[in-house]
């Protein structure tokens, strides 16, 4: 019964995780119609694309027994944001930042690489899992922590036009379904992360409550990506850079 319940979480984890990878979507296509990032980081899906990257090489069953759903999910996501970073590439609004936007991607590949080879040529059996989940909890809790600068604006503001509620539930549901497949499975490299994810995706519907009412920046943008907004320097480019890859995260 206990697995029953496990695969259950783990398969709605699933599906709310894949809907945060989309979530960005619409931000990719203003980008793909305009031909330019203009302000746009690309710095989030660089860092949510090495999280998939340990998390699924985490799954795997040569390093971690049983946890193959996390590897499908995040091996998807994976897929999504090399997307997304081959399009930022693409269409980067200067050299520079097609240039900062390349050193950053080779870097996410070099540190992949060495912890999958590292696990792989030195490591075995718990030695191995224990390097990989420690690796792939780490950059989960980053990316779990990164809409914090947003979570900061709404109390500054008043206003919660910038953190959209559909994704904040999204990250609060994706987070609780794998905290408690974590639990089920008693694996603290699933469980960890994932509770720091759901406390958070608590948090946001706390302020969310709070200050719905006081909300007087407009009309609250759905659909754009709560994590863009990781290093908000403007109202204007916060604007420009909210998003959800909260994107995720297993």
């Amino acid at each position: 019964m206990e697995d029953v319940v496990k695969f259950v979480f783990g398969v709605s984890g699933n599906v709310i995780a894949l809907f945060l990878f989309l979530s960005p979507v619409p931000t990719f296509w203003r980008i793909i119609r305009r031909k330019s990032t203009e302000d746009f980081s690309g710095v989030p899906y660089s860092m949510t694309l090495l999280n998939c990257l340990l998390s699924a090489w985490y799954g795997l069953p040569f390093v971690s027994p049983n946890n193959m759903l996390v590897s499908t999910i995040n091996g998807a996501g994976a897929a999504i944001e090399a997307v997304y970073v081959v399009i930022f590439l693409a269409f980067a609004s200067s050299q520079r930042t097609r240039l900062r936007m390349l050193g950053l991607a080779s870097a996410v590949s070099a540190a992949f690489a060495a912890v999958a080879l590292a696990s792989m040529l030195a490591l075995h059996g718990q030695g191995r899992k224990l390097m990989c989940g420690l690796a792939a909890t780490v950059c989960s809790i980053c990316m779990y922590a990164s809409p914090l600068s947003i979570m900061r604006l709404v109390v500054k503001t008043k206003s919660v036009e910038y953190m959209p509620f559909l994704l904040s539930l999204a990250v609060f549901l994706c987070g609780t379904s794998w905290f408690v497949y974590g639990l089920l499975g008693r694996d603290p490299f699933v469980a960890i992360p994932n509770g720091c994810g759901s406390f958070l995706g608590a948090v946001q519907l706390v302020l969310y409550a709070i200050y719905r009412d006081s909300n007087s920046g407009g009309k609250q943008q759905a659909g754009d990506d709560v994590e863009m907004a990781s290093d908000a320097k403007s109202s204007k480019k916060v604007a420009d850079d909210v998003g959800g890859k909260e994107d995720r995260l297993v």
